[in-house]
């Protein structure tokens, strides 16, 4: 059953990946789907891009298991800042500036903004640099769950899942992620829910199941009786910097803020915000809120064996061959999504960001075509290696991955690209500045770990806080340091003020 059930989803993925080749003629159609895609699509295509394996497997687990309940704090922040917010607050602004300067990737936008080939060079640098450990950690979480549900080897996993991916995004760009993106997110939104109701039905139901959290004590966490099932858990402030990265990182997230550069007007962003944020709300409501649970296993679990990663698997092992099927579906399908906005993500800035007019002179549309989909092939055949490696190395935990590449890129990009939308004295110093924090921090954090100070050896904590920073740096640094020319900025800023003619329905203004 859940080998035919397999079958069939693969061949849907795949024939839809072939049917959208008439999307994918021209750079604009294979990398923003023509600009054309609507809120349904567009929502579940961020939602989807946001959850993966690294949730569903190694947060939610992780920090199920160190918090208790209030891990679902999470989840919450989840849908409120890095949804709800991050449409309200980039969502129009990103459609209309990427339009008036053409940009279709975020090294494009920082670019043309401030008329700088360098600017655009190093935030292509970053992008690709560490997009690569959060890619590698999809493959990881997938790892466990198709040990669990089929006992085949790793390597197998992570190769059916990069050809898979790469046939599709491929052959339909980001048309065909997009549709497919909106069939894995109706699989996430069933699947989570239907997992949770089985998960605490095993432990008698819902009020059971928290009384048997609120029973278990471990006095290495907290001397505190039923501290796993109250409001704010162990450790409010480490949980604030988890909410911190998890939620407000996608404001800076290249593959995430992309979403926006696609959607086709203004009634599909209000539509796709109220739907983004149901999604993030049921998704990762519900995965942090499962992970939250994972003590009651604890006499199945040896996390100091098998580590963080082990401890949603093992809560799913004993549910139906039905049910293990929908789970294995259920993280494909958010993973296969991930991978495939950052495969597009990364490929299009290397393509029009680094060798066009840099390395190669006069580039064809047709030449960045085929040098797009060139490169989705090399980039998932290089995360694929690293993903072997990694298995293998120090560095074992989901959520490590992602805490330094999540943090690198956001903790760079997400005051740069945030202060470049809204204010005009945002200058080109500012973000070099951004830049070089954000990268420079991580990657300290990932060589030179054990010297640093005890708050930010965590990745988690190191990026939010490289996130927080850069809020400040921006602005600082663009204070005393030249300005940009006033008639350039208020041309580039003409968008937002452009007169444009709806319907009553729209606006009651005459």
């Amino acid at each position: 059953m859940k080998l035919v059930i397999l079958i069939l989803y693969f061949a849907l993925l795949i024939y839809i990946g072939l049917r959208c080749r008439k999307h994918a003629t021209d750079v604009n159609g294979f990398v923003l789907g023509g600009r054309s895609v609507g809120p349904w699509l567009t929502a579940f295509a961020y939602g989807t891009s946001y959850f993966s394996a690294v949730v569903f497997v190694g947060y939610a687990g992780q920090f199920g298991w160190k918090y208790g309940i209030s891990a679902t704090w999470a989840g919450i922040g989840n849908c409120i800042i890095g949804s709800l917010l991050s449409w309200v607050i980039l969502g129009r602004r990103t459609r209309v500036m990427t339009q008036h300067l053409e940009s279709a990737t975020m090294p494009q936008f920082f670019g043309e903004r401030f008329h700088s080939r360098a600017l655009k060079i190093a935030a292509s640098a970053i992008i690709f640099v560490f997009l690569i450990p959060y890619t590698a950690s999809l493959y990881n979480g997938l790892s466990r769950l198709f040990g669990m549900a089929f006992n085949i080897d790793y390597s197998v996993c992570i190769v059916l899942m990069a050809v898979l991916t790469a046939i599709y995004v491929i052959a339909g760009g980001y048309m065909a992620t997009a549709i497919n993106d909106f069939i894995q997110g109706i699989i996430m939104l069933f699947g989570i829910v239907i997992v949770i109701g089985a998960v605490l039905a095993s432990k008698g139901g819902l009020m059971a199941a928290l009384d048997g959290l609120a029973q278990i004590t471990d006095e290495t966490v907290s001397t505190t009786p039923g501290i796993f099932a109250s409001f704010l858990g162990p450790d409010p402030l480490n949980l604030m910097f988890v909410v911190i990265l998890t939620s407000l990182g996608t404001w800076g997230l290249p593959q995430m803020v992309q979403k926006f550069y696609a959607i086709t007007d203004e009634g599909a962003i209000k539509k796709g915000t109220i739907i983004s944020t149901l999604f993030a709300l049921v998704v990762a409501g519900g995965c942090y809120f499962l992970g939250g649970f994972g003590r009651l296993f604890s006499d199945q679990i040896d996390v100091a064996a098998n580590g963080y990663d082990s401890i949603i698997p093992t809560m799913l092992q004993n549910l139906s061959p039905a049910l293990i099927a929908l789970v294995v579906i259920l993280v494909l399908s958010a993973s296969m999504s991930t991978l495939s906005s950052l495969v597009i993500a990364s490929s299009s800035t290397l393509t029009i960001d680094f060798l066009k007019d840099n390395i190669i002179k006069n580039m064809k549309e047709k030449s960045q075509l085929l040098m797009i989909r060139v490169l989705i092939v090399v980039f998932i055949a290089i995360s694929a290696v690293l993903a072997l490696i990694q298995y293998k190395s120090s560095v074992t935990f989901i959520a490590q991955l992602m805490g330094i590449s999540w943090g690198a890129l956001a903790g760079a990009f997400l005051a740069p690209f945030l202060y470049s939308l809204y204010w005009k004295g945002t200058t080109k110093m500012g973000c070099w500045a951004s830049f070089i924090f954000g990268s420079v921090l991580m990657i300290v954090n990932m060589l030179a770990r054990p010297s640093l100070p005890a708050i930010i050896q965590s990745p988690i904590n190191c990026g939010s806080i490289a996130m927080l920073a850069g809020l400040v740096i921006v602005p600082v640094v663009s204070f005393v340091t030249p300005k940009q020319d006033k008639e350039d900025v208020d041309q580039i800023f003409s968008c937002y003020e452009k007169t444009t003619t709806v319907k009553q329905k729209t606006s009651l203004h005459d």
